[in-house]
């Protein structure tokens, strides 16, 4: 059995150049950029690119795919601080506002891969972000803060329902209206 060969450096670097560029120039034109003007942002021959992502598809999965890795390391990172004693509903609501904003900014790369079909091929990534939201959750429940009825589906119905488009001020706004949703404290139950 062979073992595969690490990556050489300067294809390291060129990925990154090529992954940096693509989230840029998508979020600044949108998702009919060309690959050529990809591969000039990036400094790069358009080959390199195309030797890198065969299709426009794959650059933007990858792109998908970094913004959810860094969604992923920041709901672990918030789940470390939660365990070395921060309190889980203020961290969980300091993620939400760390990710809509994200959202807000990557908008265009998520309307692009929306509209060419491309999702992350690896959802172990997606995996760890549920994981640790899950964690969090309860974490909070324990405390007596978040209602006992929240999920993760009920995060990700934020994350998908924030307004991404609209003014930073505005996105403050709808998070300080729904966060109390998630709360014991400001549910009204009926009968």
């Amino acid at each position: 059995m062979t073992q595969a060969k690490a990556p050489r450096a300067d294809a390291v670097r060129n990925r990154k150049k090529i992954l940096d560029a693509a989230g840029e120039q998508i979020t600044a034109h949108g998702p009919d950029i060309g690959m050529d003007q990809i591969a000039a942002a990036a400094s790069v021959a358009v080959g390199t690119l195309y030797r890198h992502f065969p299709t426009k598809t794959d650059l933007v999965a990858a792109v998908v795919a970094e913004y959810v890795a860094r969604v992923a390391d920041d709901a672990e990172a918030t789940r470390a601080r939660v365990k070395a004693g921060a309190r889980a509903l203020a961290e969980l609501t300091a993620f939400l506002s760390r990710v809509i904003e994200a959202s807000a900014t990557d908008r265009a790369v998520k309307a692009a891969a929306h509209a060419l079909g491309a999702e992350p091929g690896d959802h172990t990534v997606e995996e760890r972000a549920g994981a640790a939201v899950a964690a969090l959750i309860r974490a909070g429940q324990d405390d007596g803060d978040i209602h006992p009825d929240v999920t993760v589906n009920d995060i990700y119905l934020l994350f998908s329902t924030a307004p991404t488009d609209r003014p930073a001020a505005d996105r403050a706004r709808w998070l300080a209206l729904v966060t109390p949703g998630l709360t014991t404290n400001a549910r009204v139950t009926g009968g």
